[in-house]
C-alpha cells in the first residue's frame, strides 16, 4: 500500500529555516526520481524540486539557491531543506514521485507559513 507522510512543516520568520521530511511506504519509492510541490492558497499545485540522483537535481526559478531537495534510499525518505524563507513561500508542501499527476495518491502535505 502507497503511503507517503509529510512533515517538518510550521510558522517561520522571513529569512528563517525548516527541513521538510516526507516518508515513504509502499512501492512508489524504489526506482522512481521523487519531488516535492507545493500549493499555496487559491493557487495550483507547483513543482518545487526534483531529485534524480545525488548528481542531478531541478529546481524552480523561485527557490532556486534557497531550497535543497536530498534523498535516503535506506529510510525511504525525501528530505527538502528550506532556507532563506519568504513570505510567498507559503503554501502546503507535498512530496511524490516527479511525474506525479493531480490525479495520482497524494498525502496530506505539511503546512508552511513564513510570517513576521
Amino acid at each position: 500500500q502507497v503511503q507517503l507522510v509529510e512533515s517538518g512543516g510550521g510558522l517561520v520568520q522571513p529569512g528563517g529555516s525548516l527541513r521538510l521530511s516526507c516518508a515513504a511506504s509502499g512501492s512508489i519509492f524504489s526506482g522512481n526520481a521523487m519531488a516535492w510541490y507545493r500549493q499555496a492558497p487559491g493557487k495550483e499545485r507547483e513543482l518545487v524540486a526534483k531529485f534524480f540522483s545525488s548528481s542531478y537535481t531541478n529546481y524552480a526559478d523561485s527557490v532556486k539557491g534557497r531550497f535543497t531537495i536530498s534523498r535516503d534510499n535506506a529510510k525511504k525518505t525525501v528530505y527538502l531543506q528550506l532556507n532563506s524563507l519568504k513570505s510567498e513561500d507559503t503554501a502546503v508542501y507535498y512530496c511524490n514521485t516527479a511525474y506525479a499527476s493531480i490525479s495520482d495518491y497524494w498525502g496530506q502535505g505539511t503546512q508552511v507559513t513564513v510570517s513576521s
